[in-house]
């Protein structure tokens, strides 16, 4: 794994590198940030299941952290809608469902103290409608956690090129997402670093 690794990095545009760096230090300052902007990369997470990412970028920048607390129902699924998500009506319904937890910092960070980060992922699945294991890591990777997985659609054909996995499953069960993210563990360095190095690898780009 070690040399997949070296050869994988050897390989990618120092650009590529560079990007990697910046979106690091973006996800470490967001850490530090208010529930406000916690709540704003929730739904920026909600919004990308079943959609790419750079449309949910694009839908986060124009309703910005205070839009996803203040806009009407009709207001944001417009907004959705106009850049072409498939599903505007239930991202919707899900953001409206999950201004439950706007003070989302303040509850991550209370989990995290008493019984560990990890719960808080358990936590997200559990009580968040539109979170599975995979958008309740990318929201956890996204806010400065460094070991979470994010097993979409391209770390899933990483892993099924280089012989990780025998086939790439048409759906992920809890069990098997786990399985999946120990494997990624293996390559012992941090997996928000490894994803972004995965992500440039196999798409050419360095996304949130």
């Amino acid at each position: 794994m070690k040399k997949l690794l070296e050869k994988i990095l050897k390989n990618l545009d120092q650009n590529l590198k560079d990007q990697i760096e910046a979106q690091l230090k973006y996800f470490n300052e967001l850490n530090k940030s208010d529930n406000l902007t916690w709540f704003s990369e929730l739904c920026f997470c909600l919004l990308t299941a079943n959609s790419k990412a750079q449309t949910a970028i694009n839908i986060q920048t124009e309703i910005n952290g205070i839009g996803f607390v203040k806009k009407t129902q009709t207001e944001i699924a417009y907004t959705i809608k106009k850049h072409g998500h498939r599903f505007h009506n239930i991202k919707t319904k899900y953001i409206f469902l999950a201004r439950e937890f706007i003070e989302i910092k303040d509850i991550v960070k209370k989990i995290e103290k008493n019984i560990g980060i990890f719960e808080a992922r358990n936590f997200l699945v559990s009580n968040i409608k539109g979170l599975g294991y995979k958008e309740s890591s990318h929201f956890l990777r996204n806010v400065g956690y460094h070991d979470f997985a994010i097993i979409d659609r391209h770390i899933l054909r990483f892993l099924h090129q280089n012989n990780f996995i025998k086939e790439i499953p048409k759906t992920i069960t809890s069990k098997k997402y786990l399985e999946f993210e120990n494997i990624l563990k293996k390559f012992e360095i941090p997996l928000d670093r490894l994803d972004l190095i995965l992500w440039a690898h196999m798409t050419g780009k360095v996304l949130k």
